[in-house]
Order: C-alpha cells, then structure tokens, then sequence
C-alpha cells in the first residue's frame, strides 16, 4: 500500500513546488511521472502477490476514519494514470507545435494525476466528492489554457461540473442521513431498497453521468475537447472521464441493493447502445477532425456503459473484465488519435478533415498511428479493442434472446469502422498542393505511435490482465 501512496502522493507534492519553480517544469514533470509509474507498478505486484490491501488514514478506523484501499481494478487504474500522463507529459514538454510547454500547464497536470490517484485509492463517498472537485477545477482551468477560443466551453464546462457535484453532494448527504455512514464496505451491509436510497442512488448517478460525459449529458465534451491544448484533450479524454464512470461502477455494484441495481442495469444498457449508435452519428457528420474525436469518446464510452449495465442486469461478473479491458483500450487510442489530431491541425493549419488529403504522404507516421488506433477503437483482432469487446460479445451470444445487445453492439462497431474509415481514406487522396512552409514534427509523430501499439501489444498480455482482474481461475 505504501506504494500506492507513493504514486498519489508524488503528483500532488510536486503540483505545490511547481507553483514555484517554473524552470524545467517540463522535465520534472516527466521525472515523477515515471517514478510514480514505478511505483504504481510495484503496487500493482503487490496486489498480484498478497491480495487486496487497507489502509486507515492517521490510524482512524472507519466510519470516523478515510479508508483507502488497493484492489486488482484500481492498481491497474494507478500504472495506466501514470503511464498516460508519462506519455503527455513528453508532448507536451518537446513537441514543436505544443501549446502548453510555457504555460502553468505542469502544476496542473500533476495536480490532476494526483486527484485522480486519490480517487482510484479511495473508498469513502464523501472522499470521491472532493477528488472529484479537486479534478474538475484542474481539468477546467487547463481547457482555459487555450487562451480566449477556450474560455466559453471552460466556463460551460465549469457550470456543469459543478451542477453535477451538487447533484451527487445530495446524493450523498441522502445516504448519510438514512443510514450514518460513508464508507462503501460498511454501507454494502447496511443498504435497503427504499425510497431514499433509490432517490439518492439516481442523483449520484446523474452527477457522475454529467461528469464523465455518459451520453445523452455529454454537451459539454466536444467543445472541451476540441478546444483544448492538444496535451490536455488526450488527457481529458483518455483518463479524466473514466473517474466518475469509476464511482458509477462501485456505487452501483458495492452500495446498490439487487432490487435496485437490476433494473438500473437495464436503462444503463440502453443508453450504452444509443451513446454507441448517436455518438458515433456525430463523428462521422462532424467536418472536424478533433471534434470527431471527441464524438468518439463519447460513443466509446457506450460500450463501457454497455458493459456496466449487462454486468448489474444479468449478475454477471466476468462483464467486469471487458468493462476495465474498454476503459484501458480506449484511453491508450484516444492518446494517440489526439496527439495525431494536434499535429495535423498545427502542421496543415486547419481544423478540418478534409485538410489531410495526401498525409499518408506527406505524414505517413502519424497517419500510420491514427489508423492504428482508430483499428483498435473499431475492434480489429488483435487489438486491446478486440479483447474487450469479445469479453463482452461472449455473454451476449449465450442465448437468443440476448442478441439484441450483440446486435447494438455490432452497429456501434460499424459507426465506428465508418468515421475512422473517413479520415484514412481522405489521407489516401492526392494532395492539392504543399505548403512551402510545410514542416512536420516526427519526434511527436512516433511519439503518438507509442500509445497506438501499446493498444494492440494488449492482446499479447489479455490472459494475465483477464486473470488479474479475476475472470480466470
């Protein structure tokens, strides 16, 4: 567990110091977020040796204490964090065409990789609600780094953070009304399904609904996304959204009665399915290559949405793995595909996809890593994205009755195939013309294809990750 700690801790002690010292800001930022990887990895051993860990903060058992602990979920949660902000960080400190470099970007994003650490670690309701603040305040005022263009989707951004934190605030003051507790172990044993806990149950859920961008409360993550420092949308979109989704997870599977849980299932399941279908709509219409991007992410949650639901409807934990199997697929190729967006936009000078004619060409490296990306967001076998969705495919083909999930998720599967088909074809096409000036950033081209592998190199590991996370004996 100290490991653990380590990895949140290092974030956050060096978000402070950075505040005042701003030399080398960048480098120092990539120096703890490899140590904290390190850390988190050896934490993450630790689980797979001895089991889940507890840790009482200053010696306070709960219900008065704060109570964190380590699972098999949340380790791989920390060395994924970590992993993710180490890539960003490397961006965002030597890309050419990085928005961020000398900007207060570096206090921030550590400060965001600390909160997030926090809310991994944590297993208190009232705990996430401060993590969940600590990481909304830093995701807003890092959109804002993108100067005045930004400003309005930050404030709109900001406005319904906050409405969701309220919304899941009463929520929580609901639960500790009924029954005196915060704690999610303690409250497991004691939740029944009334009035009250399901009122307090659908106002958390709509809070962390809003927050992570579950569709149909997603309005405020294209503008966001596609307004944001390049650095900032791939950390937005890679880890930021899975926080709340994180806590959707636990309260429902944790705290929720099955009386309760059930049928909510049901609902989630077919908002997975119209966030697959709908969002993936808006990325093939959009004209935008990094709001099509963002409509990805918003359709790409669908499935763990999906998975979520089936896993409360049918009582079936092995959907577990195929839920954390998509968040981790999905946040490595959205790295990738926003690194690449950004490149493209800064070298060619345009927003637009229909700019990128001739970049397998002229930018056959971040192309090569856009299309691999995009192939593990469709699904192609032996991607991270194949994994995933063939763990959750599986449960679905078991009856006849359960096709028309299989069928939903077909057609999320082929929205998805259409708006990454859209882009690698325009690529494909003849050039008008190259600008004189034209002058491409490899270093940030290959690095964007780091995370794209990384994606696919998931297949290779599939059986330890789907046997650490407890769907193999």
């Amino acid at each position: 567990m100290n490991f653990a700690l380590l990895s949140m801790a290092l974030p956050l002690i060096t978000a402070l110091l950075l505040l005042f010292m701003h030399r080398r800001a960048g480098s120092v930022v990539i120096i703890v977020s490899l140590l904290s990887l390190a850390a988190a990895l050896t934490a993450m051993y630790q689980v797979h040796l001895f089991g889940v860990q507890h840790l009482h903060l200053g010696g306070w058992q709960t219900p008065l204490g704060i109570r964190f602990q380590l699972t098999p979920v949340n380790s791989l949660l920390l060395v994924f964090t970590a992993l993710v902000h180490s890539l960003v960080a490397m961006y965002a400190a030597y890309s050419r065409h990085s928005e961020t470099n000398t900007t207060d970007f570096w206090p921030l994003a550590l400060l965001l990789h600390g909160s997030l650490a926090a809310l991994w670690l944590s297993a208190d309701l009232f705990n996430w609600y401060v993590t969940l603040e600590l990481l909304g305040l830093a995701a807003v005022a890092m959109v804002a780094l993108s100067g005045p263009k930004a400003y309005r989707p930050a404030l709109h951004y900001l406005l319904l953070s906050l409405t969701a934190s309220l919304s899941y605030l009463l929520g929580v003051a609901l639960i500790y009304g009924r029954y005196g507790l915060l704690d999610i172990a303690l409250l497991a044993e004691v939740t029944q399904a009334d009035a009250t806990t399901q009122s307090a149950l659908i106002l958390m859920t709509l809070g962390l609904m809003l927050k992570a961008a579950v569709w149909p409360l997603h309005l405020w993550l294209p503008s966001a996304h596609a307004n944001a420092p390049t650095a900032v949308s791939a950390l937005l979109s890679a880890v930021v959204v899975k926080g709340p989704f994180y806590i959707l997870w636990l309260i429902w599977t944790e705290i929720a009665p099955a009386e309760l849980a059930q049928p909510t299932g049901l609902y989630l399941a077919i908002i997975g399915i119209a966030a697959l279908i709908l969002g993936g709509w808006c990325a093939i219409r959009t004209p935008y290559l990094k709001v099509l991007v963002a409509y990805s992410t918003v359709a790409q949650l669908g499935y763990a949405t999906l998975a979520l639901g089936l896993l409360l409807y049918w009582q079936q934990t092995q959907l577990l793995v195929a839920l954390w199997l998509f968040v981790i697929a999905h946040g490595l190729a959205k790295v990738s595909m926003f690194l690449v967006a950004g490149e493209m936009q800064a070298t060619l000078g345009s927003k637009r996809v229909a700019t990128l004619k001739g970049a397998t060409q002229t930018m056959p490296v971040a192309m090569f890593a856009f299309a691999i990306a995009g192939g593990s967001i469709i699904g192609l076998p032996p991607s991270g994205g194949f994994v995933a969705k063939w763990a959750l495919l599986q449960p679905t083909l078991s009856s006849p009755i359960h096709w028309p999930w299989a069928i939903g998720i077909l057609l999320g599967t082929f929205t998805s195939a259409v708006y990454v088909f859209r882009v690698v074809v325009v690529s494909f096409n003849r050039a008008d013309r190259v600008a004189p000036a034209f002058s491409p950033d490899r270093f940030s081209h290959w690095l964007a294809m780091l995370p794209a592998l990384m994606a696919w190199l998931m297949a290779i590991v599939s059986a330890q990750l789907i046997r650490f996370l407890g769907g193999l004996p």
